[in-house]
C-alpha cells in the first residue's frame, strides 16, 4: 500500500471517534512493519490514549515490536503533557524509523514542534500527505484551538422557497425519514445544539442525539448542551429541555431586563446565563441577546463546535452577522408560499447582492426525495 492509502486507512479509523473526542481532536493512527500493517488505533475520548499509542499498544498486543516500524497518523503527534504523555517520546522510546503525518497542528503554539522534536531524536518525518482531507476531518477542532470560539453550522430544514413553518406554524415534517436521520448525524458530532426561546414554545423540542441501532454509528458516551436565547426567561418550567433528565446540560440565555422570578425558577433546574443584549436593538422586536458574546463563553467552557438550528431570527443572527462558518441546509420538494409562512432566514437582511452570504465549496447531496445543500460560507 501506498503512503496515501495508507493514511486513508488511518483517516477511516479517525472517524471512528466521531462525536467522541471533543474538546480533543479526531486522530488515527496505523504501524507498518515490513509491508504488513502491525497495529491500528485511533483516538476515543478525551483523556484516553492518542491514536499513536493506541496502535504501538495495538501490534505490542498482538507480539509485534514497533522498533523499526513505520507509523502512520492523521494528525501531528502531541508534544507535551495534558491529560497524557507526550506521544513524541512514547514514538522514539518504542523505536519507530518512521513517521508520516497527515495534517499539522494547527495550534500557533505547538505547530510543527512534534516534527521538530522527532527529527532531532533522528526520526524520518514526511508531512502533508492527505493533508487537505486530514485538516477537513477536524475543521471544528481547528478554528477552536486556534480562536477559541466554537465553529458554528446553521441548520435548516425547508421548503423549496426556504419556508421552515406554515403561517400557523405546522413544520412536522417538512422533510422525510432519511433527511431527518442525516441531522441526527450533525447532532452526534457536535458539542451543543442553540435555538431560540420562539423554537421552545412553538415545537417543545428534547435536542437531543436520537440514533436508530441499525445504524453503524458508535453510540456517543455524551449528549451536546442545549442552548436557548430566551432574553425574557419565556422558557415554561415543563418544556422538556428544562424537565426531563438531561436538564443538566441545558443552558437557558436570558437578558438582565428579564423578571427576576422566571430566572430564579429556571436557575432552580437548569443552568441560567445572563448575557448582553445586542447592539443595535430594533424597537419593534423582542431583545435578542449578543451572539458574538456568547460564542466567546461557550468557547471558554470547551465548546468547539455549535449547531444552530433556531427559527429565522436566530439564523440571520449568525448568518448574516458573519458569526456563521457552514450551512446544512435540507430542501424538501414542497412549496408553502404564503407571506406569512416562517422564514429560514429572517431578519434585516443584505442591503445589496455585494453584501449577501457567499458560499463556498458547495456539495450537494440526495437524501431520498430531499436535498442536502453543505457549504463553507466566504
Amino acid at each position: 500500500m501506498t503512503d496515501s492509502e495508507l493514511m486513508q486507512l488511518a483517516l477511516r479509523l479517525a472517524r471512528r471517534g466521531y462525536g467522541l473526542t471533543s474538546p480533543n481532536p479526531m486522530v488515527g493512527a496505523v504501524l507498518v512493519k515490513d509491508g504488513r500493517i502491525i497495529g491500528r488505533g485511533w483516538h476515543r475520548g478525551a483523556g484516553m490514549p492518542h491514536a499513536e499509542i493506541e496502535a504501538i499498544q495495538d501490534a505490542m498486543s498482538r507480539g509485534h515490536s514497533p522498533h523499526n516500524a513505520t507509523l502512520f497518523v492523521t494528525l501531528e503527534p502531541c508534544s507535551s503533557y495534558g491529560r497524557t504523555p507526550p506521544c513524541t517520546k512514547t514514538i522514539i522510546e518504542s523505536g519507530i524509523k518512521r513517521v508520516v503525518i497527515g495534517a499539522i497542528d494547527p495550534n500557533p503554539r505547538h505547530s510543527g514542534r512534534g516534527v521538530r522534536i522527532l527529527r532531532r531524536a533522528g526520526v524520518a518525518v514526511t508531512t502533508g500527505v492527505v493533508a487537505d482531507r486530514c485538516m477537513r476531518l477536524n475543521e471544528a477542532f481547528n478554528h477552536w484551538i486556534v480562536h477559541r470560539t466554537p465553529f458554528v453550522t446553521v441548520k435548516a430544514a425547508m421548503t423549496l422557497d426556504g419556508k421552515i413553518a406554515t403561517a400557523t406554524g405546522e413544520s412536522k415534517w417538512i422533510t422525510g425519514i432519511r433527511a431527518r436521520t442525516y441531522a441526527m448525524k450533525l447532532r452526534q458530532g457536535t458539542d451543543a445544539i442553540l435555538v431560540g426561546i420562539n423554537t421552545v414554545l412553538a415545537d417543545n423540542p428534547a435536542l437531543t442525539v436520537r440514533l436508530r441501532t441499525t445504524t453503524n454509528i458508535p453510540t456517543r458516551s455524551k449528549q451536546p448542551r442545549r442552548i436557548v436565547l430566551d432574553s425574557m426567561a419565556r422558557t415554561p418550567l415543563i418544556a422538556r429541555v428544562v424537565c426531563d433528565e438531561l436538564a443538566p446540560l441545558t443552558t437557558i440565555v436570558v437578558s438582565e431586563h428579564a423578571p427576576k422570578m422566571r430566572v430564579i425558577a429556571l436557575a432552580s433546574r437548569v443552568n441560567v446565563l445572563v448575557a448582553p443584549l445586542a447592539e443595535p436593538q430594533e424597537q419593534k422586536r423582542p431583545l435578542q441577546i449578543n451572539p458574538a458574546w456568547l460564542l466567546k463563553k461557550l468557547g471558554a467552557q470547551d465548546v468547539t463546535s455549535l449547531l444552530v438550528e433556531g427559527g429565522g431570527e436566530v439564523n440571520a443572527s449568525f448568518l448574516l452577522g458573519g458569526l456563521a462558518h457552514r450551512i446544512a441546509f435540507f430542501y424538501s420538494p414542497k412549496v408553502i408560499g404564503g407571506r406569512h409562512a416562517l422564514k429560514a432566514v429572517a431578519g434585516a437582511g443584505a442591503k445589496s447582492l455585494a453584501d449577501a452570504v457567499h458560499l463556498d465549496d458547495v456539495q450537494w447531496r440526495r437524501l431520498g426525495e430531499d436535498l442536502l445543500l453543505t457549504a463553507r460560507i466566504k
